[in-house]
């Protein structure tokens, strides 16, 4: 699995993974992922629950992810808000309308899918480069979501920057509307500048220095709660990569004091 796994930093508090690329894997590899997940905390964050989908909800997949959560003792399971399938995936997580007739959709298949777990879901604010059928804002929209389902908010940072600036709107007002009290953990994470007016979510490039800014207002917001950087190409040298996980703990620290425990994790 890496130097992370073969030497796993003291300063990574949890590990993040997608359930999909480990379920069923046997052999030596399951064996390794198994002493892994024993000896540190684990999330997982899936990529193919499609929630806003109009397919049904694909019930069998979840009492995998249930058996997979169970048995390697997973802390926390969060999907996108977002959908990739509709009877065949489109592997790419495409926008839900933003309307009340969504919510209610999307609402429904979340409580559906924290009864078969047994357990809370997190739901992820996604980038966008596109609002088809919008009737609503995107802040009502995951507002209405979570209050409805009764779950909780992973809140990626970096999304929250890319939208308001592909969408023009306020990034830190957008923060402060969102529930603290839901936030599970937080994303942080890099993007490409396609141009002034246009970022694409990437997790292919270092943290800028405005996302920086905003995960600073995000624990004044929300506390210190655990913090996942995500990387997923052009991944540096480990001890580069820390560099990151660095800045991350060090944010913490300056609201540590009044808000307890710090947690910050790189993947």
């Amino acid at each position: 699995m890496g130097p992370l796994a073969d030497h796993p930093p003291a300063r990574v508090g949890f590990y993040e993974v997608a359930p999909e690329n480990w379920i069923g894997v046997g052999g030596a590899w399951g064996r390794r992922f198994r002493a892994f997940t024993e000896r540190h905390p684990f999330v997982c964050h899936g990529l193919s629950l499609s929630i806003g989908s109009p397919a049904p909800l694909d019930e069998t997949f979840l009492q995998r992810v249930k058996r997979f959560l169970d048995e390697h003792g997973i802390r926390a399971y969060t999907e996108h808000l977002s959908y990739c399938s509709d009877d065949g995936h489109l592997y790419d997580l495409m926008p839900i309308p933003f309307t009340e007739e969504s919510v209610r959709h999307v609402a429904a298949r979340i409580r559906r899918t924290q009864d078969i777990l047994e357990r809370r879901i997190a739901m992820e604010n996604v980038s966008y480069y596109a609002a088809p059928g919008k009737e609503m804002e995107e802040i009502d929209f995951i507002n209405a979501v979570l209050e409805e389902a009764d779950c909780d908010l992973l809140l990626d940072v970096n999304n929250i920057y890319v939208n308001s600036v592909n969408h023009g709107y306020d990034a830190e007002r957008f923060l402060h509307a969102l529930p603290s009290e839901r936030v599970t953990y937080f994303h942080v994470a890099g993007h490409y500048n396609e141009a002034d007016d246009l970022i694409v979510d990437t997790h292919g490039a270092d943290i800028v220095d405005p996302v920086w800014d905003l995960l600073d207002k995000a624990y004044a917001h929300c506390g210190v709660v655990p913090t996942l950087l995500e990387r997923d190409f052009n991944i540096p040298p480990l001890p580069q990569l820390l560099t990151e996980v660095d800045h991350i703990l060090a944010l913490q620290d300056r609201w540590q004091p009044r808000t307890g425990e710090r947690r910050a994790e790189d993947g």
